[in-house]
C-alpha cells in the first residue's frame, strides 16, 4: 500500500552514511561508524530539524544507544523555539523487551516505542504497531512528530520504501568499498514500487563535498 499525497504527514527524511557500494556496515556487521566529521555535522543538523527519529530494533541492538545533538548552538536553537533539546527516539520493534543496562536508557531524550505490545516504564510513550506505515506515521504526527529522521537499519528503510513512505534521502557517500550483505535496501525484499525507479521520481536538491573526502547528496521524492 502506498501513502496518498494527502496523507503525507509527517515528512520522513532518510539519513545514512553509506559506502560507495551502498553498504551500511562491513560484512561481519556490528555497530558501524562509516561517516567522519563532515557526516557528523550534517547528521546533527538533520537531528536538529527533526521532531523524532525512527530507529530499527536491530540498529539499536548493534549500538545500544542512539545519535544525539552535541553541537550546543543547535541545541540552544531548539530550546529557543520551545522544542526539546533532543528529538524523541522512536524504536520500531516486534518486541517490547530491551536490556535496561543499555546506554540508550540513560540518554537525555524521550523514548517512544512502536511495537505490538506495551512496554514497561522504560519508554515514555507507546504506539501500537499498526498494519501499515500510513497508520503508524499518522499516529506519530498526532503525537507531535511531524518531521521524522529515519536512521535505519536496512530492514526498516526497506519497509518504508515498500509503502513509498520516504520523502527525502540524505546520503553521505564514504570512500570505501565494503562488500557483504549489509545494504541500506535489503536485497531479499523483493520488488519495490515501480514509481521509485521512474525518471523524475527523485529530484536532486543538494550535492556537497564534506571536507573533501565524503560527498553529501540529497534527493526529494517527486509525486504527482
Amino acid at each position: 500500500m502506498q501513502l496518498a499525497e494527502s496523507a503525507r504527514v509527517p515528512w520522513v527524511r532518510l539519513v545514512l552514511a553509506v559506502s560507495l557500494d551502498g553498504r551500511l556496515a562491513p560484512p561481519h556487521g556490528g555497530a558501524a561508524q562509516l561517516g567522519r566529521d563532515g557526516d557528523r555535522r550534517v547528521l546533527e543538523q538533520a537531528l536538529a530539524w527533526a521532531d523524532a527519529c525512527l530507529i530499527g530494533a536491530g540498529t539499536l541492538r548493534a549500538h545500544e544507544c542512539t545519535c544525539l545533538i552535541r553541537d550546543q548552538m543547535l541545541v540552544q536553537h531548539r530550546l529557543q523555539k520551545g522544542r526539546p533539546a533532543q528529538p524523541a527516539a522512536v524504536v520500531v520493534s516486534h518486541s517490547s523487551a530491551f536490556p535496561k543496562s543499555w546506554r540508550f536508557f540513560q540518554q537525555p531524550m524521550e523514548r517512544w516505542l512502536l511495537s505490538p505490545s506495551a512496554p514497561d516504564q522504560s519508554f515514555d510513550r507507546w504506539f501500537p504497531l499498526g498494519k501499515t506505515w500510513a497508520d503508524r506515521l499518522l499516529a506519530l504526527a498526532d503525537a507531535g512528530a511531524k518531521q521524522l529522521v529515519l536512521l535505519g537499519g536496512g530492514g526498516l528503510v526497506t519497509d518504508l520504501l515498500r509503502e513509498d513512505a520516504v520523502d527525502e534521502l540524505q546520503l553521505t557517500l564514504v570512500p570505501a568499498v565494503l562488500g557483504g550483505d549489509h545494504s541500506w535496501v535489503l536485497s531479499m525484499a523483493g520488488e519495490l514500487p515501480m514509481e521509485l525507479a521512474q525518471p523524475g521520481s527523485w529530484l536532486l536538491t543538494n550535492a556537497e563535498s564534506l571536507g573533501g573526502v565524503e560527498l553529501l547528496v540529497r534527493y526529494r521524492r517527486q509525486r504527482e
